[in-house]
């Protein structure tokens, strides 16, 4: 991942459209847009959940897929692992680090086959401790969701990768809805995250804008995650709560722009500062005044520029007289005060 600049990944996910071409177009889309990363999903219907036609395996959460058959959904928004390889070459080819979620350990040796740099966990699999395990044993950077997560989730999750000896640990705000609400973002919780874990942290959003993730940097979140379609046209299990490439340029731009407004901590007195100074406040005789006149209020004043003596000394200088007579407008020094 990136040191000093927020990874942001486009997610493929399901928006393919069942096409190789698509697949590969979306890549070159998503590095147009300002994409760091690809990531992929690697799993078949078959590995993720079971086929069976009974109520427990139909969706009836609210959702947009709600009526399916878990079976049937997954059948239709799996990417076939023969393009792995090949999307893989294109992400190389465009300068992308390309990268997948397992969801199962022949998905892990699959993606290790690949050489796969990083990998991911899902919100919905952030309790399944043997596969973290499992991959966390690749020793190669590992980001989790909690969309789902309670602490004790979080907790176990960090504690199964570190006693595989896997540090480098990313933990993902994510509200696992879809889309997700802006006042369900909770964003908050990522430098909570960093604090409580010890980890770093970012945000995988379901947002429809790019207010999230703008927020999520000003916050400390060292990556961003963001649905990637290449056109809502195409339609697709995920395609409702996508950023086409406009929109998603959009959200790395304003990414970036936040990054540069946040900057560092600065109290460096630089060149241009210290010519800024001139307008700044200063001591100022503001009438005419003899030798031996007292000095008060009525006869000096803080006012700009800033070429007399700091204001500061105000109360000091007040009551002690003058030795030279001066007219308005003379900074005030104390070669001119009886001390």
């Amino acid at each position: 991942m990136l040191k000093g600049k927020c990874f942001i990944i486009a997610e493929l996910s399901a928006n393919h459209g069942g096409s190789l071409d698509i697949a590969k177009e979306t890549i070159r889309a998503a590095k147009r847009a300002g994409a760091d990363a690809i990531k992929l999903q690697t799993y078949t219907a078959d590995t993720i959940t079971l086929d069976v036609k009974t109520d427990l395996f139909k969706i009836n959460q609210g959702t947009a897929w709600d009526g399916q058959y878990l079976h049937d959904l997954y059948t239709n928004a799996s990417l076939p692992w023969e393009w792995h390889k090949p999307l893989y070459e294109v992400a190389k080819e465009e300068g992308l680090v390309c990268f997948s979620s397992p969801f199962d350990k022949t998905a892990v040796d699959f993606l290790e086959e690949l050489h796969t740099p990083i990998y991911k966990v899902a919100s919905f699999e952030i309790t399944d401790i043997p596969l973290i395990k499992y991959i966390a044993s690749k020793q190669k950077p590992i980001i989790i969701s909690t969309g789902i997560a309670t602490i004790a989730d979080i907790e176990l999750a960090i504690k199964t990768c570190k006693e595989e000896g896997n540090n480098d640990i990313t933990i993902l705000k994510c509200t696992s809805a879809y889309p997700a609400a802006l006042e369900d973002a909770n964003l908050l919780t990522i430098p909570d995250i960093v604090n409580k874990f010890d980890v770093k942290s970012g945000l995988s959003d379901h947002t429809m804008g790019i207010e999230s993730p703008m927020v999520a940097v000003a916050l400390g979140a060292k990556v961003i995650e963001k649905h990637f379609i290449l056109d809502r046209k195409i339609g697709g299990a995920d395609a409702h709560f996508s950023l086409d490439e406009a929109e998603f340029k959009q959200m790395v731009d304003a990414v970036r722009l936040t990054e540069k407004l946040m900057g560092c901590v600065d109290y460096e007195m630089t060149e241009k500062k210290k010519s800024s100074r001139t307008f700044s406040r200063s001591l100022f005789v503001s009438k005419n005044v003899k030798v031996g006149d007292v000095i008060s209020e009525e006869n000096i004043k803080s006012v700009r520029p800033n070429v007399g003596l700091h204001p500061k000394y105000f109360n000091e200088v007040i009551g002690k007289t003058f030795v030279k007579s001066v007219i308005k407008g003379t900074p005030l020094s104390f070669d001119i005060i009886k001390r």
